[in-house]
């Protein structure tokens, strides 16, 4: 199932995203269930996440948003989960 995860930055998190930002991507390519992400953008800059997970059930999107590098870093203000259905593309 395709799952779209949304998630905000905390007001002035920039420098955590940078700081982690080689460990998230790190677990987006050894994890092998991310068919596509990257940041969103606010003003010229970095201010949350777009990533369309490929996984089983709801629980494993979950479980993946749960251990990204960026959530155990305390980056996002929050992250919304939520089954994604690809039409076009």
């Amino acid at each position: 199932m395709l799952v779209a995860l949304f998630a905000k930055d905390k007001a002035g998190a920039l420098q955590v995203r940078k700081d982690n930002r080689e460990a998230h991507l790190g677990y987006i390519k050894d994890t092998g269930v991310v068919a596509q992400a990257g940041p969103l953008i606010v003003d010229g800059d970095m201010a949350g996440s777009l990533v369309i997970l490929d996984v089983e059930d709801m629980a494993a999107a979950e479980a993946w948003a749960a251990n990204d590098p960026y959530a155990k870093a305390g980056l996002f203000a929050s992250v919304e989960l939520v089954e994604w259905k690809k039409v076009i593309g």
